[in-house]
């Protein structure tokens, strides 16, 4: 597909000389004249590269103006920033905003070129890497059989077919935006959109701007997470993050069912599911007045609650084969295997959970080793300096024997029960020891069977 670039310039000999020059290395162009025209443009169709004067009809800086609408409506896209008023002080304010290039008139044609050229491949390759994501894990499975994914894919069931609100909770990289994507696609808001609003990753000004939208002096409007939702559903990702005062306000809009854009004076209306999720204890957070306990009810009609990876060990061989064929497909290479019962990989403390062992998995595939050893390697090479649980190797080894041995047997057979889902026959079947053997042990150790 040819890449379309916009060029923003009120002198017309430049228009014309960049599109000439543009059209000629084989893209596609749109031109404009001006601020205005700059905006219906960009509000008519989104281009994959812009390049803006800094200078235009409306004052001093109306191309900065555009670079930061620009980056409103989607932040991947590379703006190309060029001035006849040059200084460093111009250049710096551009990439602070979000420039991917700045360049001086008179420019050199070969270097505008070369910026269009790496602002194209930058862009393609960020295309890319999304639609490998969204293939990759946007695949609406939730894979597992521990007793806590089996509770959550009851739940999903039971929450989908409603309109309740949902707070999902758990740690980083367990898989929440996936539940409240799983939620979505089976609920009959399915064929209207899914947004995500992550409050870690705003800028602290912004947050209003992001939720409600905006009207501005020239007419445009730039819509906020609520408006694009609409009929739909709306993540707010670490809604723990947002804060207090537009805390109130997002009270305000589900207890009114309407807000008003920044400088509107009408009120909007949306009908939007929301779902939120965090991987903080919002309870404590209200305690240590961080959150709004009123907001909290109002959010908590529903509770989902993962667990860490660390908490539902049987769960990683079915992990370990779905990301393997998944990333297998997605590079287009041969399948490989991994050991299922790699100790490093059971033994491992996952602080980054499901995302950890996929980012492990895809490392895997990168290097494409060609046997099981040299996999075995990669795992014990990427895992062996991560997470080591200090403080047993400390109580083992400044223990008696007795004791050291206690230690070892105890987080040994704590761990096996975990990746048997405590099932106590297969882990008995898997140590090696008679079943009524194994329920003496873990009575003597003090360990807790569950089911």
């Amino acid at each position: 597909m040819i890449a379309e670039i916009l060029i923003v310039d009120d002198n017309a000999d430049i228009r014309n000389i960049i599109n000439d020059l543009i059209i000629d290395a084989g893209y596609k162009t749109r031109i404009a004249a001006n601020y205005n025209q700059a905006i219906a443009e960009i509000d008519k169709n989104l281009p994959d590269v812009a390049i803006l004067d800094v200078k235009l009809d409306k004052g001093d800086n109306d191309g900065i103006e555009l670079l930061s609408y620009i980056k409103s409506k989607n932040k991947d896209i590379p703006v190309i920033i060029i001035s006849g008023h040059a200084n460093i002080e111009m250049a710096i304010k551009s990439l602070k905003h979000g420039a991917f290039e700045f360049i001086e008139k008179p420019f050199d044609q070969e270097r505008l070129l070369n910026f269009v050229s790496r602002a194209v491949e930058n862009f393609n390759l960020k295309m890319m890497n999304k639609d490998y994501e969204n293939k990759l894990f946007l695949s609406h499975e939730l894979i597992g059989d521990s007793k806590n994914i089996l509770i959550i894919k009851d739940q999903i069931k039971k929450i989908s077919f409603v309109q309740s609100r949902v707070l999902i909770h758990g740690p980083t990289g367990s898989g929440k935006e996936l539940i409240a994507r799983i939620i979505h696609k089976n609920s009959s808001r399915n064929k209207n959109p899914f947004i995500v609003l992550n409050g870690a990753l705003l800028d602290s000004n912004k947050y209003e701007l992001e939720l409600f939208g905006e009207e501005k002096s020239n007419g445009s409007i730039s819509y906020g997470a609520l408006e694009k939702a609409n009929q739909g559903t709306l993540l707010i990702d670490n809604i723990s993050e947002i804060p207090l005062e537009i805390q109130a306000k997002i009270l305000r809009v589900l207890t009114d069912q309407k807000f008003k854009r920044i400088n509107g004076n009408n009120d909007i209306t949306v009908d939007v599911r929301l779902i939120c999720s965090t991987n903080k204890d919002l309870k404590n957070e209200i305690k240590i007045g961080n959150f709004r306990e009123d907001l909290y009810h109002r959010l908590n009609v529903f509770e989902i609650n993962v667990d860490g990876l660390n908490n539902r060990i049987s769960d990683i061989p079915l992990l370990i084969k779905f990301f393997s064929k998944k990333i297998s497909q997605n590079y287009n290479i041969k399948e490989f295997e991994i050991d299922e019962n790699n100790s490093y990989i059971l033994n491992h403390n996952w602080l980054g959970n499901v995302r950890e062992l996929r980012n492990l998995i895809e490392r895997i595939a990168i290097l494409q080793p060609d046997s099981k050893e040299k996999i075995s390697n990669i795992i014990k090479e990427s895992l062996k300096n991560d997470n080591l649980n200090y403080q047993i190797v400390e109580n083992t080894l400044s223990a008696p024997l007795k004791a050291a041995r206690e230690n070892f047997e105890k987080e040994y057979l704590t761990m096996q029960l975990k990746k048997f889902n405590g099932n106590i026959s297969k882990t008995a079947d898997f140590i090696g020891m008679e079943r009524t053997a194994l329920h003496r042990k873990l009575k003597t150790l003090g360990i807790k069977e569950f089911n």
